[in-house]
């Protein structure tokens, strides 16, 4: 029997607790999460336009991001293989040495359906990224708007990436517009991202620039709280889909467990704050799509 401590941290265990997860379902929950990727995930990955990724700077901060799949992925039960270069790789100096922790979520908006894998990054190539998996495991379809999403025939201009405040008119646009966003967290032995969604305003800006947003029920493993708890520290990849452009941002993060904050917003259990530090305002950074679904 695989036990919950070799599969959630420290972190992760200590969000559990607060919210009073109990022990029997902490450990089928750990029975859930698998050391390979089986045949189901494969097939899926390897259908998918897009994958979202958390990864590291050389700073050690952690950035959301994109890696368009021109060609598809290949995958086997242990690793990950795509033709692929993640959205503003070299301008954030993310790192992608052999070693390096990775996170990937595959997503198909048109079925709602998603997988995640975290893994280790096995080897580099010009414009091809390997992930060895350590964990494979799906998440239910709540909070994503169903989009169509595909790539162009024609050739995908590449990404360009401009350094902004979290001010700016642009990045302001982006942020109070976005249903749908995502989130790369760590701890010391691995990466997470995760998708975040709601109505548009889900993300909210504050005063003092920082932003907030609700956290609602979800799957009890708590992967991004527990993370935030370890590491303080979240970035964020928002897109907007109409335009293909995107914000990607990198910060400080904390949890706010008052309910009167929680009360702020509908259905939230708790709120997440984030404090940008770094923040990118991208075009191409995905192609443009339509809401399928109110």
């Amino acid at each position: 029997m695989i036990q919950p401590d070799c599969v959630f941290h420290a972190g992760e265990r200590a969000v559990q607790d607060r919210v009073g997860v109990p022990e029997k379902w902490r450990a089928r929950a750990a029975r859930a999460i698998r050391a390979t990727m089986p045949g189901q995930h494969q097939q899926f990955f390897e259908s998918l336009p897009v994958l979202f990724l958390g990864l590291r700077d050389m700073q050690g901060r952690p950035w959301a991001t994109a890696s368009l799949l021109p060609v598809g992925a290949q995958t086997t039960s242990t690793r990950l293989t795509a033709s692929t270069r993640a959205v503003l790789a070299r301008p954030l100096g993310l790192d992608l040495r052999p070693g390096a922790k990775a996170a990937v979520l595959g997503l198909d908006f048109e079925t709602r359906r998603r997988n995640r894998m975290n893994g280790v990054i096995s080897a580099v190539a010009e414009d091809v990224l390997s992930i060895e998996v350590e964990q494979s495991y799906g998440n239910c379809p709540q909070y994503i708007r169903k989009r169509d999403i595909r790539l162009p025939t024609a050739a995908f201009p590449p990404a360009e990436g401009t350094r902004v405040a979290i001010s700016d008119p642009v990045a302001r646009r982006i942020i109070s517009s976005a249903d749908t966003f995502f989130i790369a967290t760590y701890a010391k032995d691995g990466a997470d991202v995760s998708h975040r969604g709601g109505m548009p305003g889900v993300l909210r800006q504050n005063v003092d620039g920082s932003l907030s947003f609700p956290d609602y029920a979800g799957n009890r493993y708590y992967n991004t709280l527990g993370n935030i708890e370890v590491s303080g520290r979240a970035g964020l990849f928002i897109p907007d889909f109409a335009s293909g452009e995107a914000i990607l941002l990198t910060g400080r993060a904390g949890i706010d467990w008052s309910p009167l904050r929680a009360a702020e917003f509908e259905w939230a259990e708790r709120v997440v704050d984030i404090r940008p530090e770094d923040v990118w305002h991208v075009r191409h950074a995905l192609p443009r799509s339509a809401v399928a679904e109110d």
